[in-house]
């Protein structure tokens, strides 16, 4: 469970670089790659915690 977490503030860590180099040579390849990043990032989150909901339901 404890790589899970790091893994996904890995994966959101990762977002706010691109977005950082987004903003630093206004590329958008770098905006693009951020918000696919960001939007499988937050689908596993929620999948993530919507098993430990599941785990404490049963």
């Amino acid at each position: 469970m404890l790589l899970f977490r790091w893994l996904i503030l890995l994966l959101l860590l990762g977002a706010a670089v691109s977005f950082a180099f987004y903003a630093g040579t206004g590329e958008p390849r770098f905006r693009r790659f951020g918000l696919l990043t960001l939007k499988w990032t937050v689908l596993s989150a929620l999948g993530f915690f919507v098993v430990l909901v599941l785990e404490r339901i049963a």
